[in-house]
């Protein structure tokens, strides 16, 4: 499995804030649509509201259970207050976010789930897929995911398994960048060195944005593990006591589309069992793929 010579090293201030200067990827932002700039190096005006509702929609998916203050999503979306606010009664107006009358919070509408009905078949019928995860996830007394890669970030498309771990939030429909999960990091092992390097910088944007450092050299940690390996390992570095495994799905020789991940008390997946593991996802691999867009499923 492909792995990266990348010299990874322990993160520092330092060199996060000249990865920074250096005008790396936005927060959330897919690599190849970096530039929203004409000819003459000019923000295009004409798509800027366009721009800053669908970050607003992206930033909504990322946490839809838990909903968004108006000051903390407009503060993650880099929007003032009161564009967020005109741009998200825009958007409530035609259902396609709604705020809670509980605790004011915003979340997405119904009418996004009422226009995912007519979108083309993007996969094929889960069942067999589910069937083998929750398998893998019963031998290892854990659960097991199958993460679509999305931009920079992944998607979790299932969650399987039945074990009772309050420590992993990742449910179906959470997005998060790829380099918070073994899943994600599987993927970034896949992808060719320099979008990986890419993606990391945009990462580790993403993660500051939202968490500060507390967890950067945790997540360098277990990105360094992972290149150790050759595929996505996780042995306690970001929560202690859960282990994880993470392999890539390729839709097409050097092209990962997806991963799949198992997550589990560290006393099912000890060191010793982690080759076991991922031999064990990599098996599910060829049902996992047919799960993850219809011109595979085809």
């Amino acid at each position: 499995m492909p792995s990266h010579t990348l010299d990874t090293g322990a993160i520092s201030a330092t060199s996060i804030h000249q990865m920074l200067a250096c005008g790396l990827v936005c927060a959330g932002t897919p690599i190849d649509e970096v530039s929203i700039s004409d000819e003459t190096g000019r923000p295009r005006s004409g798509t800027q509201s366009l721009e800053r509702a669908i970050c607003l929609l992206r930033e909504l998916a990322s946490r839809n259970r838990a909903g968004w203050r108006l000051g903390e999503l407009a503060a993650r979306c880099e929007i003032d207050k009161g564009s967020a606010h005109r741009l998200l009664a825009c958007l409530i107006r035609e259902r396609l976010v709604e705020q809670r009358s509980s605790d004011r919070r915003y979340q997405l509408g119904p009418l996004l789930w009422e226009l995912a009905l007519s979108a083309p078949p993007r996969t094929a019928p889960p069942d067999v897929c589910r069937e083998r995860l929750t398998a893998v996830a019963r031998r290892f007394g854990g659960l097991a995911f199958l993460m679509l890669r999305s931009g920079n970030e992944y998607v979790c498309a299932m969650r399987a398994g039945h074990a009772e771990l309050r420590a992993i939030s990742v449910e179906a429909g959470t997005r998060r960048p790829l380099i918070t999960s073994a899943g994600g990091v599987s993927i970034l092992l896949a992808l060719p060195e320099y979008d990986a390097q890419r993606i990391r910088a945009n990462n580790i944007r993403q993660e500051l944005s939202r968490c500060g450092d507390v967890r950067l050299r945790s997540l360098d940690q277990m990105y360094r593990r992972s290149q150790a390996f050759g595929y996505g390992v996780n042995l306690g570095d970001v929560v202690p006591g859960i282990h994880a495994v993470g392999v890539p799905v390729f839709s097409r020789p050097g092209k990962p589309v997806a991963s799949l991940c198992l997550m589990t008390w560290s006393d099912s997946l000890p060191e010793a069992r982690v080759d076991e593991a991922c031999e064990a996802l990599m098996a599910e691999a060829p049902a996992a793929v047919a799960c993850c867009t219809a011109e595979v499923a085809a």
